[in-house]
């Protein structure tokens, strides 16, 4: 991490480096083999701002392929003399272990695996987070979330296969990630079945008895799910052959561009196709089926 330096008439004692909310690690190999890590970034995150950056090139102690090198430019000869894996593998567990680890798709997260094994290192616990996944949910209208083309369409700085540029890239996909959606690191860490519990039996009569709805950006266990099982509704988990309806939540993390979504875009399959499936905001569900707005409250007597 940055040393953190003591001005005139400090304390012997330097006070506690800043932990990061999350670090990216970013690497490129040598060949096929995924153990031989020949570059390796890893960058720090608080508060949406990078607290630390550390990058070197390692010996991989492997071979290296044309293929490769035409891709990040890092040859044979760049590597001499430099620490191969297992001498930095404490470095890295420093910057990693206990705590949020982002990378760019899951490739990273095996290539540190696979070089531990090859390199007799233990493993380095830490949880990890792919902002492929991350990006996807926040700008699904994208049609491709390669980091390259999310620093475009983002305006950040970056040299695609560099290491420590790809890192920090990375952390700064999920910081403005988080900032479009409001969705923080636990909620992009918690697993679909944690973010969505099963759905609530459907009223015996309602308006809409017979219909079997899926929804966007809302839980099967959520206050819209509920409210449309009290109407007579069967809410189902994603648009399938015989769903009957969409509803568009109020509040759901794909924003104004929840018609680009995936859900979505299968609705409208389904449509073009022929199905009776309608698609529905949620207020213009509720004001047809009389239910109340989901933002009002009740208002007490006097």
């Amino acid at each position: 991490m940055i040393p953190l330096q003591e001005g005139p008439g400090a304390a012997p004692c330097a006070p506690a480096p800043v932990v990061p909310d999350f670090v990216v690690v970013d690497v490129e190999t040598a060949c096929s083999r995924v153990s031989s890590i020949c570059q390796i970034g890893v960058v720090g995150f608080r508060a949406g701002q990078e607290i630390f950056a550390y990058e070197t090139l390692v010996d991989p102690c492997d071979d290296f392929s044309p293929f490769n090198t035409r891709i990040h430019g890092i040859r044979r000869e760049h590597v001499g003399g430099q620490p191969t894996f297992a001498d930095i593998h404490a470095v890295l567990d420093a910057h990693m272990a206990g705590r949020i680890t982002v990378a760019h798709s899951f490739f990273d997260k095996g290539a540190l695996s696979a070089a531990c094994r090859v390199h007799a290192r233990s493993a380095i616990e830490t949880t990890w987070l792919d902002s492929v996944r991350v990006a996807k949910r926040a700008w699904p209208q994208l049609s491709s979330h390669r980091l390259n083309v999310l620093s475009h369409y983002l305006g950040i700085s970056h040299k695609h296969h560099d290491a420590l540029s790809d890192a920090r890239a990375a952390g700064i996909v999920v910081v403005r990630a988080m900032e479009e959606t409001g969705i923080d690191l636990a909620g992009w860490l918690a697993p679909a079945a944690s973010r969505s519990g099963p759905a609530p039996t459907p009223a015996a009569e309602g308006p809409l008895k017979g219909h079997k709805i899926a929804m966007l950006g809302a839980a099967r266990d959520g206050a819209l799910a509920h409210t449309l099982a009290q109407a007579g509704a069967r809410v189902v988990a994603s648009v399938g052959t015989t769903t009957t309806m969409l509803v568009v939540a109020r509040d759901q993390p794909f924003g104004r561009f929840a018609h680009a979504s995936p859900v979505y875009r299968r609705a409208e399959e389904r449509r073009r196709s022929g199905s009776p499936i309608e698609i529905v905001d949620e207020q213009t569900l509720r004001h047809r089926i009389g239910a109340p707005d989901a933002n009002s409250s009740p208002t007490a007597d006097c």
